[in-house]
């Protein structure tokens, strides 16, 4: 199959997408399978909360939306025109994929079905129902898919490369099972922010939801801000208010309470206003409920130190000049090309 066809078939996967967006679920004229498909995604969203209870309709349709977006032939076509793609042996890509947040681990699947690769997932018991359907749609798309994906809760066995997102935990065994293959394994990352005290209402709500979305499960969720000396943190309070409602769910409110009865147990000093905990801490990655706080003397020195710990980050967000940093509220956009922990799968994969 030629990467011209590929390309094609995920082009219309995200017109297939762009049915199911936040602002609810349409059903559109045109679309290839939708008799077969529609009715069957639609229940599959609606359900998604029974088998993974943070799944909410909302976080589904918002990560459904931003990948139709993502799947426009513009976006496919900027992101692959960095790559001299090339018609190359096919590879079976073992990917073990995390399931923190809906369809976490569509990004490794489509990097190697774009390459031309054979896709061996080991899906993560929290999100295991939606990428296999995409891939059932795909293979209608486009029949040469089909036997380019297979789906296993078996041990791995008879690949040639593999691509596993873990836990830092994690990372230490699928080294040592897969140390021997050609292989990128990821550990924990946080995403942080870095204020200036200068930030407007508008901007601080923008980087609520970078800390909100996905009640904050997200590599790329933020859970640490740095902040300068004797910053005014009701500033900061007053702008995340728009998202006092996340205390309405259960199993966030019950993480808050938890949290707190720990920070208060162990006599931390913390700051908080009823669904969100501030805690001064070194460390990147807070606990749901909870955002994590640094002081920093000078940008100049702060930016020094986020270049030697940046195994830690995955991606910063501030309206300073920070390289490589992006604006509040995109955290949860990533491009196509915006790689995790900044690997770039397709040259991977190019390679092997």
């Amino acid at each position: 199959m030629s990467l011209d066809k590929r390309k094609k078939a995920f082009v219309a996967l995200g017109r297939f997408l762009s049915q199911f967006t936040s602002q609810g679920i349409d059903k559109k004229e045109d679309i290839p399978f939708n008799d077969l498909f529609f009715e069957v995604f639609k229940t599959q969203i609606n359900r998604a909360e029974e088998y993974n209870s943070w799944f909410t309709k909302d976080n589904v349709l918002f990560a459904f939306e931003n990948w139709s977006f993502a799947l426009s032939e513009d976006q496919i076509s900027t992101w692959l025109q960095a790559y001299q793609l090339h018609d190359q042996n096919k590879k079976t890509i073992a990917v073990i994929m995390a399931g923190n947040i809906p369809l976490v681990g569509f990004h490794d699947f489509l990097c190697v079905a774009i390459t031309g690769h054979h896709v061996l997932a080991k899906l993560s018991s929290n999100d295991k129902y939606f990428i296999p359907l995409i891939a059932k749609y795909l293979e209608h798309l486009e029949p040469c898919f089909k036997g380019s994906f297979t789906f296993t809760e078996e041990k791995l066995k008879d690949y040639d490369a593999v691509i596993a997102t873990g836990s830092n935990n994690t990372a230490r065994y699928f080294d040592y099972y897969f140390g021997k293959h050609p292989n990128i394994i990821r550990k924990n990352r946080n995403s942080i922010a870095v204020l200036s005290g200068q930030e407007s209402h508008e901007q601080l709500e923008a980087l609520a939801e970078d800390v909100f979305r996905y009640y904050g499960l997200g590599c790329r969720s933020v859970s640490k801000i740095f902040v300068p000396k004797n910053y005014d943190f009701d500033v900061l309070f007053k702008a995340v208010y728009k998202y006092r409602d996340i205390i309405k769910y259960t199993k966030y409110a019950n993480n808050y309470d938890y949290n707190k009865a720990v920070y208060l147990m162990s006599l931390f000093d913390i700051k908080e206003n009823g669904f969100l905990m501030l805690k001064e801490d070194q460390s990147y990655a807070s606990p749901i409920a909870s955002l994590f706080y640094e002081f920093y003397e000078d940008l100049e020195t702060l930016k020094r130190k986020l270049a030697e710990e940046s195994d830690h980050i995955q991606c910063i967000t501030t309206e300073l000049s920070i390289e490589d940093s992006i604006k509040f509220g995109q955290t949860q956009l990533p491009k196509l090309w915006n790689y995790a922990d900044n690997i770039d799968t397709i040259k991977f994969l190019m390679s092997i």
